[in-house]
């Protein structure tokens, strides 16, 4: 697996997680740790630690930043999980089901104060900027899949937008922090942003694709995860055009007014898997990661660039 070769930089990375989740009250402490700890690959901050030693910078203090990536990701999916109702995150129960909603919302906003803390110990405004325009990205892409939530007729377009703000937008600043941090200059930072974008992108896009064919032993989430909670994504838009209108009117329906059966999930399900152009969308995920290859091709061949390149094809080789 591609991120054994990485044990040591993750090591050293969840180290600077447990540091910084260090409060007076136990139980954002508990809830933190519950969250954050012994679980996710840690892509987001390997990609800015990487990202780093690309633009030649090797310095200690690239692994405390690079806790901003994860605590800025785990904070979006508590706030996720509330407002999705979600009940297990990570092949565990998720934290609004054992504290509730108020503590999930509440512990999310501790993580992102704690990464605004220590983006300020950098002392680059450069990079607050990218952090600070990154997070609001998050947030109205967040609220885009609110005001697409069980909304059908949601265009391709649409959710391309989505999934850029909600999940490329962090990657890609994870990897053009890199260069910020490294005072690597703006082509460097450009090359990285895109290439951090392509490689968000094509996450998000197996994301949803394993959503609806991964077991929930692997994926460590319920399949079908996505439909129970009213996200339209590429597997159920390539899906809808192939179902019978009326059929696809009483379907839609049931699935607005909370009314679906075990049964009609399974039904829906099983139209994604046979007709949701699954392979289509395993070669537009392909194709994302070609394009963030082509944005690396600035840098001079090296060890660090393998690694990065590895990752990048790691995302769409991946099975949870």
């Amino acid at each position: 697996m591609v991120l054994d070769k990485h044990k040591e930089k993750i090591m050293k990375i969840n180290e600077e997680l447990e540091k910084a989740l260090s409060s007076r009250v136990r139980l954002i402490e508990e809830i933190g740790t519950h969250t954050l700890l012994g679980h996710g690959k840690r892509i987001r901050p390997l990609f800015f630690v990487l990202s780093c030693e690309l633009c030649n910078y090797r310095k200690a203090d690239r692994y405390r930043l690079s806790s901003i990536f994860e605590y800025l990701h785990a904070a979006s999916l508590l706030h996720d999980d509330v407002l999705d109702n979600a009940e297990i995150r990570r092949k565990k129960p998720s934290a609004n089901r054992f504290w509730g909603n108020q503590a999930a919302v509440l512990e999310g906003d501790f993580l992102y104060s704690t990464s605004s803390e220590i983006a300020v110990d950098s002392k680059n405004l450069r990079f607050l900027k990218r952090l600070t325009g990154t997070t609001k990205q998050m947030a109205e892409g967040q609220v885009l899949e609110l005001i697409h939530t069980h909304d059908w007729a949601t265009p391709k377009e649409a959710y391309v937008e989505i999934i850029t703000a909600k999940t490329a937008a962090l990657i890609s600043a994870a990897c053009a922090c890199g260069a910020i941090i490294a005072g690597a200059g703006n082509g460097a930072e450009t090359s990285l942003a895109n290439f951090g974008l392509s490689a968000g992108i094509a996450f998000q896009l197996m994301d949803d694709l394993l959503d609806y064919t991964s077991s929930e032993e692997v994926f460590g989430k319920p399949v079908g995860k996505d439909l129970r909670e009213g996200k339209v994504t590429l597997p159920l838009i390539y899906t809808l055009p192939t179902i019978d209108a009326p059929e696809r009117k009483r379907l839609e329906r049931l699935f607005q007014d909370h009314r679906a059966s075990e049964e009609d999930f399974r039904c829906v399900i099983g139209l994604v898997r046979d007709r949701g152009g699954l392979d289509r969308i395993r070669d537009e995920a392909h194709s994302y990661v070609v394009k963030a290859t082509e944005h690396l091709s600035t840098f001079p061949d090296g060890p660090v660039k393998k690694d990065l390149l590895e990752l990048n094809q790691y995302i769409i080789d991946r099975k949870f």
